[in-house]
């Protein structure tokens, strides 16, 4: 049974570091992204403005349990996604699409833009997924002044240079 899709709700946000570490888990099998499996999950103080902001949504299993969420924030006329993670044991399901799913109905709904996000070009669940979802990645050149200052903060939190990039779904 594919999970059910839903806004979360503020009880939800102490559940959510707990499914982006479990996520986080398969960048052990890239020996130099290893170390992300150990890292902090984003602190439950951020998911709470984002839940406020009904940019938040989680997908639940059969007992109504959170096992992924995907967190967003709108700026201007773009919905940017902060973080999309999904438990290890759902992962390949179809939650993740589901998720992102969620997050381009509520830019369609409101008109917006697109949908951006960055992540890493190599690792097969990131660039190459979104990819797939009709995301297209944004030339080093043609950044705007919001998505060029994530990626250098992203850099200077120990990532390789090169390793990432800004990717943009055009809303239709």
């Amino acid at each position: 049974m594919p999970a059910m899709i839903r806004l979360a709700v503020p009880e939800d946000a102490q559940l959510l570091p707990a499914i982006e570490t479990s996520a986080a888990q398969a960048f052990r099998q890239i020996a130099e992204l290893s170390w992300l499996a150990d890292s902090p999950p984003m602190p439950i103080a951020r998911h709470h403005p984002l839940i406020a902001l009904s940019t938040c949504w989680v997908a639940l299993d059969a007992e109504n349990r959170p096992q992924g969420f995907l967190s967003a924030e709108q700026h201007g006329n773009d919905l940017h996604v902060h973080e999309l993670s999904v438990m290890q044991s759902m992962q390949g399901q179809g939650t993740g699409r589901r998720l992102m799913e969620a997050a381009k109905d509520y830019a369609r709904s409101g008109r917006l833009g697109s949908v951006t996000l960055t992540t890493f070009k190599n690792v097969p669940w990131n660039a190459p997924f979104y990819a797939r979802m009709g995301f297209e990645a944004i030339a080093a050149h043609e950044l705007d002044p919001r998505l060029a200052a994530i990626l250098s903060e992203e850099y200077q939190h120990g990532f390789a240079p090169n390793s990432r990039c800004a990717m943009a779904w055009a809303v239709v």
